[in-house]
């Protein structure tokens, strides 16, 4: 049985109407050009800056000076050695005694205790605990009201490197 299809001959072509699509692409175009807004150019900040750099002349007499504690251990991990900028102390309380002195007793925003900060160099064998006491001493301690009284907040460590040789357990 033969199939024959009707109305198709061999030699028609499909002749696609232009016009339309023409169209349709006016209206897209005519859609975002009207559409389109122009954004202000990105970094363009409103920053405030100071006129000239400050002059040298006097530091700032309330600026506590870098604060540098260094704890030494003996072998076993028991503290040998407080220093603080190079200054022996033998006890914690003196040590704790040191930082009152360097910080007051000015607290509050904008204090000096706001602004000083107290960096830790300890021996890699030292205790846990004579590195909390280190902390104990110079962050505060309590009253004679009973009331705890703040010193210096700002505490940060320096890296503890294994001694040579060891196999740093």
């Amino acid at each position: 049985m033969r199939i024959r299809h009707v109305g198709s001959r061999s030699g028609d072509k499909i002749e696609l109407q232009m016009t339309p699509m023409i169209d349709i692409v006016f209206q897209l175009l005519i859609f975002f050009l009207l559409t389109f807004r122009i954004v202000s150019m990105e970094g363009d900040f409103n920053i405030k800056m100071p006129r000239a750099a400050p002059r040298e002349g006097l530091p700032d007499p309330n600026l506590v000076p870098p604060m540098l504690v260094r704890l030494q251990a003996d072998a076993k991990g028991d503290i040998i050695g407080i220093r603080l900028n190079d200054t022996p102390y033998g006890t914690y309380d003196a040590l704790r005694n040191r930082i009152i002195e360097l910080v007051g007793s000015d607290t509050g925003p904008g204090s000096v205790q706001e602004t000083a900060e107290v960096e830790f160099d300890c021996d890699y064998h030292l205790r846990y605990e004579e590195t909390i006491k280190a902390i104990t001493a110079v962050s505060g301690y309590v009253g004679d009201d009973g009331k705890p009284v703040k010193l210096v907040e700002k505490i940060k460590f320096k890296q503890a490197t294994a001694p040579e040789g060891g196999s740093g357990s």
